[in-house]
């Protein structure tokens, strides 16, 4: 007598039956560790196309999911929810929120919470864009397509260029976590423009709730854009790959991240029974007993590289000169979306090695590799070419009216800012000018330029910039750029 019993498939196993999708055994989801520099074609990539346009609802037989699953899923303190349910009426497209018009006052208060930050380059020069569960407010006081259309309306600035987003998932909960379904509205929402740049996604602290969701969701992504992201355990993990100084972490993810190594066996051996402050003294020391050699350019001040290098011609640093020589050639010059894309990160680092160790360097015909390495130079300066002591004037730039900005920026640059920076800056701004007089070709415009090279040109003493400083620092470069005849005079 046959048995009528019928196994029950998982539910991702019963997602996968249903639209044809199989998981080989090499496709296992990317680790950090694993993780290496990416660089997707930049010609058109129709895999973003080739994918099921829809969710089908599943039968009520696969529906079925085991108890212990549920219990791992909901582990991070988020309601139980049938995936297979919510993502199954999850609408084909979402035009509507696409298409809306974006009005910034309607997302003061998400501003203000910090829920997105963007918080310059990373050390290759992609823009890094932070996303904090925690500072999500509660559901009922927040509808997730506004919380979308933020999201869009944010990125928007910077998904024309190279960038990287990170999420720190570590306080999403059942009363601020949107729907479900509202994962698949946002995936469709953002559509090629949005993930042809995207570098790399990192995701903070995952829970096996999220990665449950993930694996539900990946019959469905491109393959492509599945590689660009990955799961990333602990901030010592991340701090491989980013400059935690630079990222505007919240207290709560701290908090978490240090409960999590206290009860780690490796995080223990890692971070003895010593004091943040008794550490970071430890850590300033051994920092002050390794002086650079004097052939060093990356990582130290103007006034060292000036005192080290007798051969400076006007104050313009060796690599810096180098690199807006090669990148004045018409066809480095004409190059489209220069100093917008990335480059190998393995090639930026042996590049900064040799130049620091006075080796003439070769940027192996590649302009992205120059573009890099200049806007890499300007990122490590110990103190931001604009100074520290001009930061929070330059804030205040979209506060003057337009008939005092000229004087004001005049101030700035040719009676507050020392000498050697004042020439540093010259040659830069009179370099860019040429990049924008080409725009037509390269795409470059002085706004895309200020987006750029704000960051890199003026940041604050704790190196921590908020998204609400970024629009007067991007508006204040775009101006000397677009009035540098008048500004530079001297």
């Amino acid at each position: 007598m046959e048995s009528e019993h019928q196994p029950k498939l998982s539910p991702v196993r019963a997602f996968q039956v249903l639209h044809g999708g199989s998981m080989e055994p090499e496709e296992t989801y990317t680790s950090l560790s694993e993780y290496h520099d990416y660089e997707p074609s930049l010609e058109f990539d129709d895999s973003e196309l080739i994918q099921t346009t829809g969710l089908a609802p599943l039968p009520p037989e696969l529906l079925d999911i085991p108890d212990e699953l549920i219990d791992r899923s909901t582990s991070d303190g988020t309601i139980e929810e049938n995936f297979e349910e919510e993502l199954a009426h999850a609408p084909e497209v979402y035009a509507e929120i696409a298409t809306s018009s974006l009005d910034y006052d309607c997302f003061a208060e998400l501003s203000r919470n910090g829920v997105v930050d963007v918080v310059g380059d990373d050390e290759i020069g992609r823009r890094i864009i932070v996303v904090s569960a925690c500072r999500l407010p509660s559901s009922k006081d927040l509808h997730p397509d506004k919380l979308l259309r933020y999201l869009m309306f944010t990125l928007d600035k910077y998904v024309e260029q190279d960038y990287s987003v990170v999420y720190f998932h570590y306080g999403l909960t059942s009363k601020n976590k949107p729907p479900l379904s509202w994962l698949w509205k946002a995936y469709k929402a953002f559509d090629r423009k949005y993930k042809k740049n995207l570098k790399a996604l990192y995701l903070v602290h995952p829970t096996n709730f999220i990665r449950i969701v993930w694996q539900m969701l990946r019959p469905a992504i491109s393959v492509k854009f599945g590689r660009k992201m990955m799961y990333v355990n602990s901030l010592q993990e991340l701090q491989h790959y980013l400059n935690l100084e630079k990222i505007c972490i919240p207290e709560p993810v701290l908090e978490y991240d240090k409960l999590l190594q206290s009860k780690s066996p490796k995080g223990a051996r890692n971070n003895p029974d010593r004091s943040d402050r008794e550490q970071n003294a430890i850590k300033a020391a051994q920092k002050d007993s390794l002086s650079p050699p004097a052939t060093q350019q990356f990582g130290v001040s103007l006034h060292f590289i000036k005192e080290n290098n007798t051969n400076m011609v006007d104050s313009i640093p060796p690599v810096v000169r180098q690199c807006v020589e090669f990148l004045s050639q018409p066809d480095a010059l004409e190059t489209e979306g220069i100093f917008r894309r990335s480059a190998n990160i393995s090639v930026i680092k042996e590049l900064q090695r040799a130049c620091n160790r006075g080796e003439p360097i070769s940027f192996r015909d590649d302009p992205h590799n120059a573009a890099v390495l200049l806007k890499t130079f300007l990122r490590d300066l110990e103190e931001p070419l604009m100074t520290f002591d001009l930061y929070d004037e330059i804030l205040k730039f979209q506060t003057w009216s337009n008939r005092d900005k000229p004087r004001q920026v005049k101030i700035l640059i040719l009676e507050r800012l020392p000498l050697d920076n004042y020439k540093l800056l010259k040659y830069i701004i009179q370099f860019l000018w040429k990049v924008q007089d080409r725009s037509c070709l390269n795409k470059m415009t002085s706004s895309n330029l200020a987006v750029v090279f704000g960051p890199n040109l003026s940041w604050p003493p704790n190196g921590q910039m908020s998204l609400q400083a970024i629009a007067p620092i991007n508006a204040f470069t775009d101006f000397l750029l677009e009035n540098q005849e008048s500004i530079f005079i001297i």
